[in-house]
């Protein structure tokens, strides 16, 4: 097995702040980087700023400032992130930085033999940054953005994608790079199918307002905002900088996108690998969107939540289980209040916090150290308790909890693994009720549900780190404190 791992994120466009839809696909990558940190891999978790956008310059333009200016003041947001949301991120990646420009540039030069000029008129939705057919529009309007898009025609450089065709039909139907999950994967392979025709990868600088990376060679054009994007991921890596350091972790173990770019990631990105011939990326996650009302969350749209509100008002982690929780990762989730504070109040307070509380308090009563009793823990992924469970209904219980645990998080069924661990927290709660150890004489099963909050607690690190450290604390110095007051 390689010893690494490499995560990555789509990069934020920082036209405006970070809202909850942001939140959701970075809380994502992060389980999946902890989980493989704790397994003992050597994880790189990578997430950035996509600061080259043309709607950057008019958002911009709209508050009266530069370019610079703004994605500066907005990409120390979308940073921010990190500490709210308990993030475990080891790079973060802008568009603007130098890195990202050599290595921009090197992979123009790299997939020059596919590139050539000419003049093109369509129809540009600024929001995707893409060209649209009509047939794709939706009423005449973006799929995605619900805006009207704009007639341009200008002469740009194009990349030869169509010759790509049916190589990359090839590398999906065989999971040389595995789309997860299945639906997504027919679905780029139903577009496939259709055809490709070539897309243009530049803008004339005149209508990039000067702002982006330059052509190598003709600086009257600027590198289409995707093109550059999607070489991020490379050049966090070293790509043009560092050829060992690229070596190391290059290809990513997994891309982790929202639904709306796939066909950018699944087909534009492994074309322009192949192009360069460069290694393909491993695996491509695909997680569904936040909606209010049904429509997507969209700064665009102006139906957002603030992640920065929500968890200064409940909580890191009470932010993170409803993320993880409420749906299918592939699936859309829609967001209500109401829905927050029901799931806050069933399975956080009522739900783990309970547990805890009543197994510390039942140690407490009957004054049961655990020093004395199980053999002392460690706090941390891996406790080394010389204790061993003695109720084998119980052990049976943990045990099974442990593999479907796995077994869902090897599929990326994050909902599903959480699903796992509240079913055996249901399990002690009814383990207690049976075997009613405040009674004399039961005393003797307290020590086996301390074990099963410990394997709880190991469980719930990737997801809720903090929650999973504070359990640690409290069974150590049995000091009750509600992990999650009712709301």
């Amino acid at each position: 097995m390689k010893k690494t791992f490499f995560i990555t994120t789509a990069i934020d466009y920082v036209n405006a702040s970070p809202h909850l839809g942001h939140a959701l696909e970075k809380v994502q990558a992060d389980v999946i980087a902890r989980y493989f940190r704790n397994l003992g891999r050597e994880v790189l978790f990578l997430i950035g700023t996509d600061e080259n956008s043309l709607k950057n310059v008019r958002a911009a333009e709209g508050e009266g400032i530069t370019p610079q200016e703004l994605v500066d003041k907005n990409a120390k947001k979308f940073y921010q992130l990190k500490e709210v949301l308990n993030l475990s991120f080891d790079d973060f990646i802008r568009t603007t930085e130098l890195r990202h420009k050599k290595g921009a540039q090197k992979l123009w030069l790299a997939c020059k033999k596919d590139i050539y000029k000419k003049t093109y008129r369509g129809l540009y939705c600024g929001g995707c940054e893409e060209y649209y057919k009509e047939e794709e529009l939706v009423n005449g309007l973006c799929p995605e953005h619900k805006t009207k898009p704009e007639l341009v025609e200008e002469e740009n450089y194009f990349f030869g994608l169509s010759k790509y065709q049916k190589k990359l039909i090839e590398i999906i139907e065989k999971d040389k790079i595995k789309i997860i999950p299945e639906i997504r994967k027919n679905e780029i392979l139903t577009f496939l199918y259709r055809g490709l025709e070539d897309i243009c990868i530049s803008r004339s600088a005149k209508r990039a307002r000067g702002w982006g990376i330059d052509v190598p060679g003709d600086p009257s054009q600027k590198i289409w905002v995707w093109f550059d994007a999607l070489s991020n991921y490379i050049n966090a890596v070293g790509y043009g900088t560092s050829q060992r350091k690229f070596k190391k972790w290059w290809p990513a173990d997994v891309h982790v996108i929202g639904k709306g770019i796939s066909r950018f990631h699944c087909i534009y990105w492994p074309a322009i690998l192949i192009s360069a011939k460069l290694p393909l990326p491993k695996a491509i996650f695909i997680h569904g969107y936040i909606t209010l009302g049904g429509q997507k969350m969209s700064k665009s749209l102006g139906n957002i939540v603030d992640p920065f509100e929500l968890v200064q008002k409940y909580g890191t982690d009470a932010v993170r289980y409803f993320l993880l929780r409420e749906s299918s990762p592939f699936e859309d989730l829609d967001f209500t209040f109401e829905k927050f504070k029901k799931r806050y109040n069933s399975d956080l307070a009522a739900g783990i916090g309970n547990l805890v509380a009543r197994v510390i308090g039942l140690m407490k009563k009957i004054q049961m150290g655990p020093s004395r009793r199980l053999g002392g823990w460690r706090a941390g992924w891996s406790p080394n308790s010389k204790f061993q469970i003695q109720d084998s209904k119980l052990k049976k219980e943990i045990k099974k909890t442990k593999s479907s645990w796995k077994e869902a998080f090897e599929n990326f069924k994050l909902n599903e693994a959480l699903i796992s661990i509240w079913n055996l927290i249901s399990s002690c709660d009814k383990f207690i009720q049976e075997k009613r150890p405040w009674e004399k004489g039961n005393e003797k099963i307290i020590p086996d549900l301390f074990y099963a909050l410990e394997e709880i607690s190991k469980m719930l690190n990737p997801f809720l780190p903090e929650t999973s450290e504070r359990i640690l604390k409290q069974k150590e110095n049995q000091k009750i404190k509600p992990l999650f007051p009712k709301i």
